[in-house]
This record gives C-alpha cells, structure tokens and sequence, in this order.
C-alpha cells in the first residue's frame, strides 16, 4: 500500500461530508485568490489610514500611524493571509472542534478544555506587558474586521471552509491567551516510560533510553507502584495536545512526540569576529512541517515600534527578528514543567481523593460542547488542587492529574514576546525576558551598539523533596514551592570567545546545576558542530551563517565509523559497506549512498539491537537508545555491553541487517543508493485526509528529497516507519546586526495559506536547494522588492 492508499483510506469517512459541503454553495475555488480590485479595504477600528505591502517573497510590510492601529492591521492581514489555520487553531484550542465537526470531535475537545487557562484574567494579563490585553484587543479586532469583510465578499472566503461546510468564527480577545495546549509538551510522557521501565527491570535501565544532564540518579517516589499505571494512562493529555486528525471517525489519540525532537539552533557572532565589525545573529526554529508554515514573516511598523521576523500566525507581535536596534532569537531550553499527580481515590466515592491526612473533593465543572447541527453534549471537567484529571482507574481506585507550569498566570505560548521586542537594550532585553513564561527559551540577543548575549528564560517549578523524572503520589508529600524568579537563570553578556549559541543542549553552568531545572536535555551533537565551525571562522560573514545552517555533517557517524572493525570471514558485501562508510565524509547530503546506509544502520539496527542487548526485558519501552548513552558505550564498553567483542560482534551484525535494508529498499548496488530516496519532506495541510486527490494535490507540497538527520545542524527529525520527515528548520533567518537590509530569510513553503496564491509554495524549492531571500527593512529596500499594495482606511 503505497502513500496514496494510506491516504484514501483514513478519509473515506469523510467524503460524503465533504462532497455535500462542496456542493452547497459556500465559496467559489477562485474566491480565496480573489482581492479587492482597487487593493483598498474598509476597516472599522483604525485611525488613520495603513498601508500594507506585500514584497515578492509574500512579506508584509504594515506602516501604520500608531501602534493601535499597526496591531489591528497585523490581525486584520493574519486573517487575510491564513484565515483557515487561525480559525483551526482557535477551535482546537478552545475545544469548539465539535461545533463544526461533529459528534467525533467530543472527546477531543473535553480534553483540550481540561488545559484552557481558567485563573483570573487581570493577574493573566499583566505578566506579559502593561498593554498586553490592548495589544490582544486590536489584533481580535482585526481578525474580525476581516470576518466583516467576508460576510459582504462571501466569494473570497477560503475554500476550505466550503469543502468542510462551515464558517469561520469571531474572536475574543482572551481567545489569545487562555489557549494553552498548542506550546511544546515537556517530560510528561517521559516519566510514564521511565516509570514502566523502573516495572519491567529497574530505575538505573532507563538511563539507556534517556541520559540524564547533570549526572543524577533518581529513585522510585515513595508510594508510587509504577507498575500500576494503565495503559491509557496519557490518552486524554495526548489527545488535548495533538493537531486535528480530518480521519471522517473517533478520534483517537497519537502517541506524543519525543519531547526532543522539536528542536531549534541560534547564535550570536560579536562584531569582533565578523567580516564587517557588525554581529551576526542566525535562529533556525525546528518545528512541524505543514502547508502552510507554522510561522508567519511580517513587519510592523508605526511610531515608536519597527519590528520585523517571524511569529506565530494567531498571536500579535514578532517572536523572531529585530527591531532596528536589537536583535533576537530562540531555542527550546528544556526546563521540566510537568508532573504527573497519582491519587488513592475513596472507594465509596471517586470524587474524593486522598490528600494528607483526609479525603479531598475534586472540583468538577460541567460544560456544554456544541456539535454539529444544533445538539450539544454536556462534558465532565474534573481538577484536584494540582490540576486537570486525566485517567481515573476504577478497578484500582486511582486517579491521574497532570500539574503543569502551563496554567499559571502568563503562560501563553509565545505571546511575552511582544514585550521583548520593543526592548531597546540588553538591560531592557533582560527584564522582558524575566516574566517570560512559555515554552521555556534560550534567546540569543544581539544590538547595534556591539553587545552578544545569551537569555534564557522560563516559568520553572521549585519541587520539594524529588526531581520531576516520575509520577508522584498526590497526597500532598511532592509539592511545588512556587517558581524560580528569572533572576535565577544563568545569562550571559559578551563572553570571551565573542560567541553564543544554542541548540537544546545542557547548557547549564555548574554555578546552576543544583538548581533542578530538569535532567533531560537534547544531545549535544548540534551545539558541538555549530561551536566547532563558529570557533575556527576569525572573520564570520552573513553567508557563512547560511552556510552553517545548511550542514549536515554528522558528529556521531564521525564517532562510530571508526570503531568498526574489519569483517574479516564475512559476506562480500558487508565488507564492501564497511569500505563505503569509511571513506565517507559523514556529510548526510540528499544523495549520499553514504549516509542512507548510516542513518538506516542507526535508526533501526544498530539503536534497536543495542536496547535488546542492554535492556532485554523492557526493550519494548524502550525502542530507540539515547544516542549519546549508545556512543559512550560503544567508545567505553563494559557497563550495557560485556566487553569489545561483543561491542565489535553488536557493530558488525547489525550492520549486516542494515545492508540487507537498503539493498532490499533501494536496490542491490551501491551507485543507487540515495539518502534523498528514502527521506523526504511533505508540507501537507491539516485537512488533507478529508480531500480528494485532485484537492490534495493542491494543498499538499511535495515529497521532495531530503537530507540531513536528527543530529546534524541542518536538522531532520523523521519517522523510521518511512523516513518521512516530521520536524525541522522550515523558516531560517541570519541578521546582519545593524546592516538590516543585508539579512536574509525563508519561510517553507511560503507565506499564504491560499493554494491559489503564487506565495503559497513559492518558497518550497528555494528552501530545499538551501537559498534565502532578502529580509528587507528599510523602507527603500521594501520599495525595491515591492509586488502589491494594499491600503487599510478606516471604517
């Protein structure tokens, strides 16, 4: 069964639905490309007139009399460009998925309502800044306003709602902030697996599934049986954090992601170590692919603010770029803000839970979801003093309660940012970052007055008596004290090696480490490589950080190939394979015959047959090896595996197998081998299971061939089932700090949401052969690259 009929078959539930919704009348196919004639439209709510102009690469430059009027007309453009992604977002969020969707998406939307923010809206509001709901009042405003427009050009609404049958919603301004569960999952799903491990062997195996940065040694919480968990223990928190499934029946819930595989690199270079004397700072984010692009470029402009970058389509305000005086860019910095709650429930009531020395109620609220054609359904929403229930276990009389950082005041992904990016200073810089919440952040900051530094932040639990690796009892005995203040972080200004950079790694110094922040951090290989390259370049250039963007050499193929040994008595062509990786370069380049047969090796022999030899009764908790555990025990035999023979026995069998893959994949010869013929990027939009083909074709960009891998700089986290890449840098930036208009940008695969739009996968092949396009700041470099114009006027 090929891609295709894997395709056909989830959306066949679908079609029925679709077809009637196609047919009845609500949008036009040409509709969505449709814009006014005359590029004027009326807005209620401004001012002053805005005028918006859109480069060829589909950023809009937006220059606005007043900051009011800037941020209504970004929210009035977002619903312009990706009205349809927004709207999604809004209703997945919200739980409000049933509404339009029908009576599959209940559960769905029970679980994601358990994450809304419920606390008080002004304590919410002022953690992000002084005019945080003002800023969030006119971007609604906007989006509505467009909603407006709609309503009397009905034959510009985007076709996916009429494919779907239903409309768009209004929005509220609360709408921006009191969604939570969009931001990236930390280590829940992590102690459940550490927990089954501690099951099936003992706590001490799990370290082969994940390492633990500082060096730590945690034990099993008194009161847990970690052998109790069910098997549905998480269904609920998964379902609350996943994207919509358009499968045309129950929705089911995904297994969640490796919280490590959504990663990110940046980097500031001090102007003591450019080409021009100016710093270079580069971020390139990795996160989910999809058409269109996670992330939104645009340019705000208007008395007292001149940002431009890169933010999330929903939200107001820049998250990514500069502001003509600074600089700044983010990564994931792996602060634990999760924890699993397990409760003895009373067994003559399951309402009540035991806590110290008494029975405690749950709070349970009741909550009507809308579905689809007019019924509603009445939802049970239970919370213990820590937080959401997500499992009740009648049998054993448990219940399981996620707390989570993500629920206190100002925890909204992303939306501190319009804060930062007004900052005008590394002092001021610092402060905004201080009430940054979520997700938790390495930024790296750069200005015009020659200052790099490095700025993490994030909201980080203060636990009492255990580290957060496992599920705790609830009964009041592995509690929070508060939060560490931001002040509590490590930063850094204008360090001695004229450089910073971030790339998920345990960056902590020792000063720090006690602190317990959190033990799982991404392996290193990344942050290693872009140091290496950025330490022996005395003169960095704009195009040297493009350059290290795209690299895919492989630090741990450079550790492992050596360790080989000759396969003296063994089949031709294991031998052959041997020859090949050792006059490899490591690069992973699309067409390495090199790199197909390493990362198959890796992925599902090598890795797999490591845990089985390590760990064989739980390898099936297991499945694939922290790769930096399996390097220090294949360079250090003799705590997972007996000694080297069985190390060099290890690397040559499983070899074997992986040869006997790519051979049966991609053909017997080496000439035909291709990293590229295996892995590959598709940029598919949410809804793609409920098109046909023709309709799919549309909105799907690619497959295109692809390279690199999870450890390479130039990032590709794929699925080993077929190589598909799920995550990676779709946008890249490098800023020339201070020569604006020298800094470039790519945003895959391209800037609209409408397939009918030349900037919808205009970016796509751009992005796949490595290139960027000019970041235009000022405003004679706009006018040079300008294609359309538009003018807001008021309403």
């Amino acid at each position: 069964m090929g891609l295709g009929d894997v395709r056909l078959s989830r959306r066949q539930g679908m079609v029925a639905t679709v077809a009637g919704a196609a047919g009845a009348g609500l949008v036009s196919p040409a509709g969505r490309a449709a814009d006014r004639e005359d590029g004027r439209y009326r807005v209620p709510g401004l001012s002053a007139p805005v005028e918006l102009v859109e480069d060829r690469y589909g950023v809009p430059h937006l220059y606005a009399a007043t900051e009011d009027d800037v941020f209504l007309a970004q929210g009035f453009n977002a619903a312009r460009e990706r009205l349809f992604q927004i709207d999604l977002w809004r209703r997945r969020g919200l739980g409000l998925l049933s509404e339009v969707l029908g009576p599959d998406y209940v559960e769905q939307d029970r679980a994601t309502r358990l994450f809304l923010y419920r606390g008080d809206m002004a304590a919410e509001w002022s953690r992000y800044a002084p005019d945080a709901e003002r800023i969030a009042t006119r971007f609604t405003a906007g989006i509505n306003a467009y909603l407006d427009w709609l309503e009397a050009h009905p034959e510009a609404l985007p076709e996916e709602f009429g494919l779907l049958g239903y409309r768009p919603a209004r929005w509220e301004p609360a709408d921006v902030v009191r969604i939570r569960s969009h931001g990236l999952t930390r280590n829940l799903a992590s102690e459940v697996q550490r927990a089954r491990v501690a099951c099936g062997a003992d706590v001490d195996t799990d370290l082969v599934r994940q390492g633990l940065q500082p060096a730590h040694r945690t034990v099993v919480p008194d009161g847990l049986d970690p052998c109790a968990l069910p098997d549905a223990v998480l269904d609920v928190f998964a379902l609350a954090v996943q994207e919509v499934e358009f499968t045309g029946g129950e929705v089911r819930p995904k297994p969640l992601p490796d919280m490590h595989t959504e990663g990110s690199n940046n980097w500031a270079v001090s102007g003591a170590r450019t080409a021009t004397g100016r710093p270079v700072l580069a971020n390139d984010p990795h996160r989910s692919y999809a058409a269109p692009s996670l992330r939104y470029l645009a340019h705000l402009s208007a008395p007292g603010l001149d940002v431009i970058g890169a933010g999330e389509p929903a939200l107001p305000g820049i998250s990514i770029g500069h502001n003509g005086t600074i600089a700044f860019g983010l990564t994931i910095f792996p602060v634990d803000q999760e924890d699993l709650y397990v409760y003895e429930l009373d067994p003559a009531d399951h309402s009540r839970y035991r806590y110290r020395d008494g029975w405690e109620p749950m709070v349970v609220l009741r909550e009507q979801v809308p579905v689809r054609d007019g019924g509603t359904e009445v939802v049970e929403l239970p919370f213990t003093r820590h937080g959401p229930v997500i499992h009740v276990d009648a049998e054993r009389h448990r219940a399981y309660a996620v707390r989570t950082a993500w629920l206190e005041p100002g925890m909204s992904p992303y939306f501190g940012s319009i804060a930062y990016m007004r900052a005008r200073s590394f002092e001021e810089f610092t402060a905004a970052m201080r009430n940054w919440g979520a997700p938790t952040e390495n930024q790296v900051y750069a200005d015009t007055a020659g200052n790099i530094g490095w700025v993490p932040g994030g909201l980080a639990p203060n636990r009492v008596g255990y580290d957060g690796l496992l599920p705790v009892p609830g009964d009041g005995r592995y509690e929070w004290d508060g939060f560490r203040s931001g002040d509590d972080l490590p930063r850094s200004l204008n360090p001695p090696e004229g450089f910073v950079a971030t790339a998920n790694q345990f960056n902590l110094p020792p000063s720090h480490q006690d602190l317990g922040l959190g033990y799982e951090w991404t392996n290193p290989f990344r942050h290693q490589r872009i140091v290496e390259v950025l330490s022996r370049q005395p003169r960095h250039s704009v195009a040297d950080s493009q350059k290290l963007q795209l690299d895919q050499l492989c630090l741990p193929a450079r550790r492992i190939i050596p360790l080989l040994p000759d396969p003296d008595g063994r089949d031709a062509g294991l031998a052959r394979a041997v020859r090949l990786l050792r006059g490899w370069d490591c690069v992973e380049s699309a067409d390495s015959a090199a790199a197909a047969l390493f990362e198959v090796w890796l992925g599902k022999h090598l890795g797999p047959d490591f845990v089985v030899a390590a760990a064989p009764t739980v390898a099936q908790h297991i499945g694939s090896p922290d790769t930096l555990v399996l390097l220090e025990e294949l360079e250090h035999p003799g705590r997972w595996l007996r000694d080297p023979a069985a190390r060099d026995a290890l690397l040559l069998d499983s070899l074997a197998s992986a040869v006997a893959e790519v051979r049966e994949k991609l053909g017997p010869g080496q000439g035909r081998w291709a990293w590229g013929s295996l892995l590959h990027t598709l940029f598919e939009h949410p809804a793609a299971d409920a098109f046909d083909d023709a309709q799919d074709r549309r909105f799907t960009v690619g497959p295109m061939p692809r390279g690199g891998s999870p450890d390479t700089v130039n990032q590709s986290g794929y699925q080993l089932t077929d190589f598909r890449q799920l995550n990676g840098p779709s946008f890249r930036m490098v800023l020339d700090v201070g020569g604006w208009d020298s800094s470039v940008a790519i945003n895959a695969p391209g800037q609209s949401g409408d397939p009918a739009s030349p900037h919808y996968r205009d970016l796509a092949e751009p992005w796949r052969a490595g290139e960027y396009f000019p970041l235009a700041y000022s405003r004679a470099a706009v006018e040079r690259i300008a294609e359309r114009r538009f003018v807001l006027l008021p309403g």
